[in-house]
């Protein structure tokens, strides 16, 4: 595959002379853009068959670049590409490969394209690619949540405010609560999906080409639903990928909630959940630990999600018409946040789908007699009295327990009446929660197959994205 002598810069003919050490040191993005190597080859395989449409490339030309395509791919699936000093990145590694093998009919690949336009259509099928994947994963969370929720049965556990118990509620509606909201997610990533679905090649460096190419018919091949309209418009987009980090940062988020409660539901303090070996760590030096450190490093890599948005944010936001260097850095962020999310998301799946809920801890937990506080109250509301009036006499009820007067059960039966006794037996307050979307065995029951149904038209839309 040749030797490793340095390859001329793609601009060698305006300039005397070749490019120092410290610019290519500085500027060379194919440390991290090489990963665009699949999709760099189709964007130039449609180029081609683009070229051969318009009469640039004879039709013995088209067949020897795109048989070049295709060896560099296999060159690439093989794990043999050899890159050279001179590659700035992988479209002048891609290119410079398919010259050495066609000869000058390679030499013809760049015809009607800038990088501009070339580097803004790779990101975009790689992105398409990406959200598919993430999309994926967090359809397999919601699939273990939901399982985990019909395992769960007639299992309770507190409810909290302020990091505080507040109400008894079924265990498959807290962990629903989380599936609901990674179907936000889900939304959002196919959204995102459908927004940056259009093609930006054709445009060239800003202002399109005099070659009569047809970027509607390359957009069809590339498999893009739309082409773009304005080529300014098109090299310069990144909107996709501030989108794109958004939502990935906004599923960290999520996974940091979940994280944070199975950090404290594995705890001693808490001890809801035991996890499963193979899903937790140890320490080197205290020999007791079992650590929730996917849990852990949910919470930690959040941060970096967010971190790596807000820095995309601030490289465009002062940015002019219409590429800029600048852009360059939009592709590590892009690449670290999905490679992060998706390894979350199938360790955390993972995590949930193998530990073991300690019911009847939580149960415990659950029926603490100050839960029932507001079934008592709203046990008044219901005999007439206003809802005001209920709290404030309850309330009393509580300070007298906490002062030591005897146990709010007894308390409550004396002043409000003895049907108070079922509120405080096993699982009673529970069994009140009956509004539609509320904690309680019957609507949970409803809510269950209403999220089967909707996770059964998510797979549907991902199976779309392909």
């Amino acid at each position: 595959m040749g030797d490793n002598k340095s390859s001329e810069a793609l601009w060698h003919g305006r300039f005397a002379g070749g490019p120092a050490e410290s610019l290519m040191a500085y500027t060379v993005s194919l440390p991290f853009d090489r990963q665009l190597w699949e999709v760099d080859v189709q964007g130039s395989k449609a180029h081609v068959r683009g070229l051969g449409r318009a009469g640039v490339l004879s039709p013995d030309e088209v067949e020897s670049v795109l048989n070049a395509l295709e060896v560099v791919h296999q060159e690439f699936s093989d794990g043999l590409f050899e890159f050279r000093d001179g590659d700035e990145d992988i479209h002048t590694a891609v290119e410079r490969r398919v010259t050495e093998i066609a000869g000058d009919a390679g030499s013809r690949l760049h015809t009607a394209r800038s990088r501009n336009d070339q580097v803004a259509t790779d990101l975009r099928l790689w992105t398409k690619q990406a959200i598919a994947e993430v999309a994926s994963g967090v359809v397999n969370l919601q699939r273990v949540l939901l399982d985990r929720a019909r395992q769960a049965g007639d299992a309770y556990l507190p409810g909290y405010t302020h990091l505080q118990r507040a109400q008894p509620v079924m265990l498959a509606h807290h962990l629903l609560a989380h599936a609901w909201s990674l179907h936000r997610d889900f939304d959002r990533l196919v959204d995102a999906y459908r927004r940056l679905d259009v093609s930006p090649l054709g445009a060239g460096a800003l202002a399109g080409t005099s070659i009569e190419i047809d970027p509607a018919l390359t957009a069809e091949d590339l498999g893009f639903a739309a082409v773009f309209t304005n080529s300014l418009d098109a090299v310069s987009d990144r909107d996709f990928v501030a989108e794109t980090l958004f939502d990935l940062s906004l599923i960290g988020i999520h996974l940091s909630r979940i994280g944070e409660e199975w950090v404290l539901w594995t705890s001693e303090e808490f001890g809801f959940a035991r996890l499963d070996d193979a899903y937790a760590t140890g320490s080197s030096m205290l020999p007791q630990k079992k650590n929730a450190d996917i849990a852990e490093l949910a919470r930690g890599k959040s941060g970096r999600l967010i971190g790596n948005l807000t820095g995309l944010l601030a490289t465009l936001k002062a940015l002019p018409l219409a590429y800029n260097r600048d852009l360059q850095e939009d592709k590590e962020p892009l690449f670290d946040s999905v490679e992060h999310t998706v390894l979350a998301l199938v360790a955390i799946a993972g995590m949930i789908g193998t530990a073991e809920f300690d019911t009847d801890q939580m149960a415990a937990a659950a029926d603490a007699e100050l839960l029932v506080s507001t079934d008592l109250a709203e046990h008044l509301v219901r005999s007439g009295i206003p809802f005001r009036q209920a709290h404030a006499q309850v309330g009393q009820l509580v300070r007298r327990h906490l002062s030591g007067e005897g146990q709010l059960r007894d308390l409550a039966i004396a002043e409000i009446g003895p049907e108070c006794a079922a509120y405080f037996e096993r699982g009673g307050a529970t069994k009140m929660r009956t509004s539609p979307g509320g904690a309680g065995p019957s609507p949970v029951a409803v809510q269950i197959a209403a999220f089967a149904e909707k996770l059964s038209e998510s797979v549907a839309r991902l199976n779309e994205l392909g």
